[in-house]
């Protein structure tokens, strides 16, 4: 009996305490699989494995990068994006039993997906996007019952799509198996999918018809089939697919008729047939959605006119049809589309004259017209399109000259008139287009001289004036000479370099050509000429200096159409997400966490009268901050967003808050820029800060000679934006809370070009801004606006006075008592005690260096704005600051200081 009580106690032994001897085991196992996965991997060229150190003291959940664990301790995601690994997967990860997320996108594993991985049935999501990996799709995929998302794209997989990779998909949300070389048919098996939203198996060879069970799923969303080889009509099904938001058939052998009746769908806003076979005409389209942003049917067969009744379609933003077979004229009423930026009706039957009322689109970026029929005039209400990026009406009958307003379009990069019958002469303005790259005029009957003014157009990659009857001197100007002689060929008039007809002087002030052609000089024009090449000489110098300022400068842009965030498990929301930097993660996945932080209070980093903003993190350790939006201001619709966002991501300087990108969705705009750890000046001065920032709020920390790089810093970066960049940038919203700091204390300048996002009262921004008190200029205070570059001058100064004093431009002492910091220290320099203004915790300061920079803040702050020097001056005076240590030196500025 006795021995029967001590064999039953030691039972109950065993069951307490064998979940914990199964706890302490199952870490070391699991670190031995990844480590057998390291070993696998043959090359590392970040060293992102150099943390995985089988030293027994080295933690997976802790130390190993890339690795996330549950809160038992278990291996829960494997997160090791654009790595560039070099090697095969290993079967080993099929021991991680509790593995929710493997995404291995962006490295170069090779061969194919172990068929161990089927033992891991907790698989959520598998992205192994953007690798090498070859072979046949493996079947044991779909047996795989929790997996919401996988992605295979950007492979050398081969052969056909496995039926059964969707035999036990019921939570599949999204498959994506796109540019790999796939052939044959999309089996219908997908439609057990009964929760998927979307797929994409574009860029491969799949052959066959287009699914007609495309729709059975009821969430279906997202559809792409681009640039492969199905054929056939499409099923009417497809307009029955309720929730579709994005269809993309391009670059197919579609035939019949297009189902225009798609535009109908309520959701849609993303469709795109182009370069198949399909035929017909357009109806009228009686019905048109909301949400349509991008209609594209170009390279077909379609004929017919283009119907008024297109304007239906009244939010569209792409309208491609060029490679058709239109005719007709191109329709007055498109010119109510106000939401247009991409206007192609090239290579058509079109004719008739370009319509006054394009000119009233204002955010158009591209306007193709090229090979058509059109006569007439270039309409000058064109030059109201100041945003526009290419105009091309090349291939046309157009005559008449040069529109004089063309030098309005400061973003033009593509100027395409070549094979017109446009005469005059080339308009002197058209050198203030100086971001363009491709100008063609070639083949019209243009006359006079080339202007020197042509000489602006630094960043030229292709330049054609041949066959027009230009005549004169060709300028020696390196940007357009480097073109050759093909670039000014068939002028019979010209002459000089690069020709080979040499321009002769003969008796007195006559100047003919080889040919005989004779021009009479007065001396008039002489002294003119002379002139001109000096002012010429004058030009060039300026536009080398600009050359290399602009050279600086540098942008990467993503832009995702129809990009999915996700908001929950259940749910998905098709926006647009649009990033300038590579660097960031680009798939909807790794935003699907990210974004529920937006609803996270712990996670607020700030707030203010445009928004709040948010600290996010993502899986791969990256944070950015993203600045939700609470009012649009002046902003009226997405295209005015995205062209004012679009153009403060070309913004680059190192003292810049750097803008990342941005999102827009119906009910949801987001700014996303660069997240910077150690806070704001304001929270170091004056001891406040969120809770997701990391600032220690220590004044001792802020020592004169990082308050005095602060206050350089911002300096630089607001000269940037004021002299640097074209059209100038003006801030507006200065203060010390939009003064960053990174982790060595450099300053970082956020909210810079907003302006338009401002909250507006009576039809007035700003207004609602003006809470930050003691920064705003004087001028701004009334409703006359009269807003320059010297309103953010003197709130510049006003944090000069911040960092030398400690003090918040504007302090209440006692409930009846208000000290204005400008007037404060102008007191105290005038009783001669300035000291007593003087952070008491400052360090490591000449008193008479901070006397310098407090007059340069009085004089920032003056009353009248003509007295406040430039930003540009203000970096001059604060750079011999810090070198002129010595009390009888002073800059040109400050020694002009008149503070009274």
């Amino acid at each position: 009996m006795r021995k029967e009580r001590i064999e039953r106690f030691f039972r109950i032994l065993l069951l307490i305490f064998l979940p914990l001897l199964r706890s302490t085991v199952s870490p070391a196992s699991e670190k031995e699989v990844l480590l057998e996965f390291k070993g696998n991997v043959s090359s590392d060229p970040f060293n992102s494995l150099k943390s995985w150190d089988p030293a027994p003291d080295r933690d997976p959940c802790r130390d190993f990068n890339g690795i996330f664990c549950d809160s038992n301790g278990n291996v829960q995601k494997i997160i090791l994006k654009s790595t560039s690994l070099v090697g095969v997967l290993s079967p080993s990860l099929s021991g991680l039993k509790s593995l929710w997320i493997l995404s291995l996108f962006g490295n170069r594993f090779t061969g194919n997906i172990p068929t161990e991985f089927a033992e891991i049935g907790t698989l959520r999501k598998l992205n192994l996007s953007t690798n090498a990996l070859s072979g046949q799709i493996p079947e044991f995929l779909g047996d795989l019952r929790n997996l919401r998302l996988l992605d295979l794209s950007k492979n050398s997989f081969t052969g056909e799509i496995p039926s059964s990779l969707f035999k036990n998909c019921i939570r599949t949300k999204f498959v994506s198996l796109s540019r790999n070389s796939l052939s044959g048919p999309i089996p219908s098996s997908f439609a057990n999918c009964s929760r998927l939203v979307g797929f994409d198996f574009s860029f491969n060879n799949l052959t066959g018809s287009f699914p007609a069970e495309s729709c059975v799923p009821p969430s279906m969303a997202y559809i792409s089939v681009r640039s492969n080889s199905l054929a056939g009509n499409l099923p009417e099904l497809v307009s029955t697919c309720q929730s579709l938001e994005f269809l993309d058939l391009a670059s197919n052998a579609f035939s019949g008729s297009l189902p225009f009746d798609l535009l109908q769908l309520k959701n849609l806003s993303f469709f795109n047939a182009s370069s198949n076979q399909f035929r017909g005409e357009i109806p009228d389209i009686v019905k048109c959605s909301d949400r349509v942003e991008t209609f594209d049917i170009s390279a077909n067969d379609i004929h017919g006119e283009i119907s008024p009744v297109i304007t239906n379609c009244r939010n569209i933003r792409v309208l491609d049809l060029e490679f058709n077979q239109l005719n007709g004229s191109i329709p007055v009423e498109i010119g109510n589309l106000k939401s247009l930026s991409i206007v192609r009706l090239g290579n058509n039957m079109i004719e008739g004259t370009i319509p006054e009322e394009i000119g009233s689109i204002e955010f158009l970026v591209i306007l193709d017209l090229q090979n058509l029929r059109l006569s007439g005039e270039i309409p000058a209400s064109l030059g109201n399109c100041r945003f526009l990026l290419e105009l091309d009406l090349s291939g046309n009958n157009l005559e008449g000259e040069l529109p004089q307003n063309l030098y309005n379009m400061t973003y033009l990069k593509v100027l395409d008139l070549h094979h017109n019958q446009l005469n005059g002469s080339i308009p002197t303005s058209l050198g203030e287009l100086v971001m363009i790259q491709f100008l063609d005029l070639s083949e019209n009957l243009l006359s006079g001289s080339i202007p020197s003014s042509l000489g602006n157009l630094t960043q030229l990659t292709h330049f054609n004036l041949s066959f027009n009857n230009l005549s004169g001197v060709i300028p020696e100007l390196p940007n357009i000479q480097q073109f050759g002689l093909t670039a000014f060929s068939h002028n019979p008039e010209l002459c000089g370099a690069p020709l080979d007809t040499p321009c002769l002087a003969t008796s007195g002030n006559r100047t003919t050509s080889k040919t005989g052609r004779a021009r009479l000089l007065s001396v008039s024009a002489i002294i003119a000429i002379v002139a001109a090449a000096t002012i010429l000489t004058g030009v060039c110098v300026i536009t080398i200096v600009n050359i290399k300022a602009r050279k600086r400068k540098g942008k990467e842009e993503l832009v995702l159409e129809s990009t999915p965030i996700g908001s929950s498990d259940s749910n998905l929301i098709i926006g647009k997400l649009v990033l300038f930097t590579k660097s960031l993660p680009s798939k909807y996945e790794d935003w699907e966490t990210g974004t529920k932080a937006l609803l996270d209070k712990d996670c607020m980093i700030g707030g203010g009268s445009i928004g709040t903003v948010y600290r996010t993190n993502f899986e791969c350790g990256i944070s950015i901050a993203v600045k939700k939006l609470e009012t649009l201001g002046r902003i009226r619709n997405q295209d005015e967003f995205e062209q004012e966002i679009g153009r403060l991501g070309n913004l680059r300087h190192p003292n810049l808050l750097a803008y990342q990108g941005y999102y827009w969705s119906s009910t949801l705009q987001l700014i996303i820029s660069e997240f910077v750890p150690n806070g704001n000046l304001y929270e170091h001065l004056h001891g406040f800060s969120y809770s997701a920032t990391s600032s220690s709020s220590n004044r001792s920390e802020l020592y004169w000679s990082r308050r005095f790089g602060i206050a350089l810093g911002t300096a630089r970066a607001l000269a940037y934006l004021h002299h640097d960049c074209k059209p100038q940038v003006l801030h507006l919203n200065i203060k010390s809370t939009n003064i960053l700091l990174d982790e060595g204390y450099e300053a970082k300048l956020s909210d810079y070009g907003l302006i338009k996002l401002l909250p507006m009262l009576n039809n007035y921004p700003l207004t609602k801004f003006h809470r930050a008190v003691g920064y705003v200029a004087p001028e701004l205070a009334c409703q006359s606006l009269r807003i320059s570059d010297r309103c953010d001058v003197y709130s510049f100064g006003v944090i000069l006075l911040e960092l030398v004093t400690g003090r918040k431009p504007v302090e209440s002492p006692t409930a009846t008592e208000v000290v204005v910091l400008c007037d404060h220290v102008r007191g105290l320099l005038e009783r001669g005690t300035a000291s007593d203004c003087f952070d008491q915790t400052l360090r490591g300061f000449a008193e008479n260096e901070l006397i310098q920079v407090l007059k340069l803040g009085l004089i920032c702050t003056s009353e009248a704005p003509s007295r406040r020097p430039s930003m540009a001056e203000v970096v001059q005076s604060l750079v011999k600051v810090s070198k002129e240590r010595k009390p009888n030196r002073k800059s040109f500025l400050l020694e002009f200081l008149d503070v009274s």
